[in-house]
């Protein structure tokens, strides 16, 4: 790798508070090192000035040791010309001799305590990370089915704790946000059906006289119930993508990707039979899923209603099952023109459509893939959406793989 192409590893907050550590243990230690120099110099200046002076006293006999000592003079005889005293050179050497080796021991202590600063403010840092390391966990697990998870830490009212409060107040405000947001959606949509219900049967009995009725009411009348049809579909994907939304499913239960798939494709056998697509389904039985069948079956729907809507007369769809580490993934590929990636991802965000058309479109609701990413995401999975290079796109649903119940590992 190149000198341009290569960037430094990115520290954590625990290696950051870990050489800070050590960068005020080093900071501290040098001025301290500093003041014990100098106090030892001090001590050991006024001492060796008192013990020169006393030992130099006239008439004083020579003094024989076996090296030079601080305080002590050291004198020699030399014939016919009496004692010489030379005790200051020999005080001043070894004065330097201890400060260096004093200068030498402190500093190689000094670098020798840096390690023990290191490892000491590594426990500390992790010791203090602890919360925050369970917030991250805990944020990166919560998602919009299941907000009514706190954090609920404990201890000293620090600022780790406020932090911690703050978060699981922003959870309940979500919470409650989501929950308003999917009640509004199911009221609306059980409201809606009243009246819906009611101009249907009005349409019926108008055009059910004995009479026949004239040409522009019975296409007036072809119109309304091509719209109330639509209606009905778009009151229904709302009901779904409600449900889809709520935390827990109470049919649940462990199922083959493979059996919701040749049921789906089984059901719409005259459709993809009068567009002449060609269908082909690579299974796998290990790809088992836990989850609500009815919406299970409903994701599946969608999906191949998707690959069959958006596709050419004569066209190709593919469609796979697989297990790929501990999930199961069903992928539905399509033909059809060459599209834009960006407006492809865009179509799990409700009402939007392939095209500049965002409503009134006969070829669907506009909720299709966004129930299927709902529905994958209720059961712990996740949607992906991709255009092929050579026209059409990609479905990619990705869900936990289901656990067998003798053995209790995957399948």
């Amino acid at each position: 790798m190149g000198v341009h192409g290569w960037h430094p590893p990115r520290r954590s907050l625990r290696v950051r508070l870990a050489l800070a550590c050590w960068g005020v243990f080093v900071v501290t230690g040098i001025p301290l090192l500093a003041v014990t120099v100098g106090l030892w110099q001090g001590a050991t200046g006024s001492s060796s000035g008192s013990s020169s002076g006393s030992s130099s006293a006239p008439g004083q006999g020579p003094v024989i040791g076996p090296g030079p000592r601080p305080g002590r003079s050291i004198a020699r005889v030399s014939p016919g010309h009496g004692v010489t005293h030379y005790s200051g050179s020999i005080q001043a050497a070894q004065h330097s001799f201890d400060l260096h080796s004093l200068l030498v021991v402190s500093a190689i202590a000094l670098v020798i305590m840096t390690v023990p600063a290191v490892i000491v403010g590594w426990l500390v840092a992790g010791r203090l990370l602890l919360p925050l390391r369970a917030m991250t966990a805990a944020a990166r697990n919560i998602s919009a089915t299941n907000l009514h998870e706190r954090l609920g830490l404990s201890g000293p009212d620090d600022e780790i704790k406020q932090l911690g409060d703050t978060f699981d107040g922003l959870l309940g405000r979500l919470e409650r946000s989501f929950q308003a947001q999917r009640q509004f959606v199911a009221n609306a949509s059980h409201e809606l059906r009243t009246p819906h219900a009611t101009m249907r049967v009005w349409l019926e009995v108008a055009l059910g006289k004995p009479q026949p009725a004239p040409p522009h009411i019975a296409d007036l009348g072809d119109r309304l119930h091509h719209e109330l049809d639509h209606i009905d579909r778009l009151l229904d994907g709302l009901l779904v993508l409600a449900r889809a939304q709520q935390p827990a499913a109470a049919d649940e239960t462990t199922l083959p990707l493979d059996t919701v798939v040749c049921a789906a494709t089984a059901e719409r056998a005259a459709l993809i039979s009068g567009q002449g697509l060609e269908v082909r389904h690579q299974e796998c039985p290990a790809a088992l899923v836990t989850g609500s069948e009815m919406l299970l079956a409903r994701m599946v729907s969608n999906v191949v209603d998707n690959a069959i809507t958006h596709n050419a007369p004569g066209g190709w769809v593919r469609i796979t099952t697989e297990v790929a580490g501990g999930s199961a993934r069903l992928l539905v590929e399509n033909g059809g023109p060459v599209l834009d990636e960006h407006a492809v991802q865009a179509l799990t965000q409700p009402f939007r459509r392939l095209g500049p058309e965002r409503t009134g479109s006969d070829r669907g609701s506009g909720l299709g893939l966004s129930i299927v990413s709902a529905i994958a995401e209720m059961h712990g999975g996740r949607l992906e959406l991709h255009a092929l290079p050579e026209g059409g796109f990609q479905v990619v649903i990705e869900l936990p793989l289901a656990l067998r119940a003798d053995t209790g590992v995957p399948a």
